[in-house]
């Protein structure tokens, strides 16, 4: 059995949760999020409509892909319940002279030592925000946020001489002492 798998998903107040099939829908005051879990696994409401239980056919209790596939799937929706509630958020820092983000639009421009400035869509379901040289990546869904900061963060790597690039907030970079000259 799965440990994870085996724990109950509560719901909170002003969280509504709807199971049709394979589909998994969850809405809050954040938006709305769709799931469309594995057959490997089952996921119901108990009768209160208070906790999301996931669970698996008895015969396959054993098996490594069905208690894999039971502890991600109870992983996702607890996510998408935290998202409909609180919500996710990344924080991108842009480090060099000169170097800027701003939001224009659906695109976000970051200048950052190309010839050119590179323009970001923004996908439907994230807010960005730009304050400076921090930017701020925030929605209901965890993995587009992850994501979305991560193809920004790709745009320029931090670098280690100079310590350049776009890096998250809590990343630390090693730095690296360069060529020696005149020994």
């Amino acid at each position: 059995m799965s440990r994870l798998g085996k724990k109950p998903v509560s719901v909170p107040k002003g969280v509504k949760v709807s199971v049709s099939g394979r589909a998994v829908t969850v809405e809050g005051s954040k938006g709305s999020l769709t799931f469309e879990h594995r057959p490997e696994v089952s996921v119901e409401l108990d009768e209160g409509g208070a906790n999301i239980v996931i669970g698996a056919p008895e015969a396959k209790h054993g098996e490594r892909e069905t208690k894999a596939y039971w502890g991600t799937t109870r992983a996702l929706l607890a996510n998408m319940v935290r998202g409909v509630t609180e919500g996710f958020q990344k924080q991108l820092e842009v480090v060099g002279v000169g170097w800027t983000a701003s939001v224009s639009g659906p695109k976000l421009m970051l200048k950052v030592g190309y010839a050119n400035v590179i323009e970001v869509p923004i996908p439907t379901g994230l807010t960005v925000g730009v304050e400076k040289q921090l930017i701020t990546i925030s929605g209901a869904d965890k993995q587009q946020v992850g994501m979305f900061a991560s193809s920004v963060r790709a745009k320029r790597k931090p670098e280690p001489y100079n310590g350049k690039g776009i890096k998250y907030v809590d990343e630390v970079i090693q730095r690296k002492q360069g060529k020696a000259f005149g020994k």
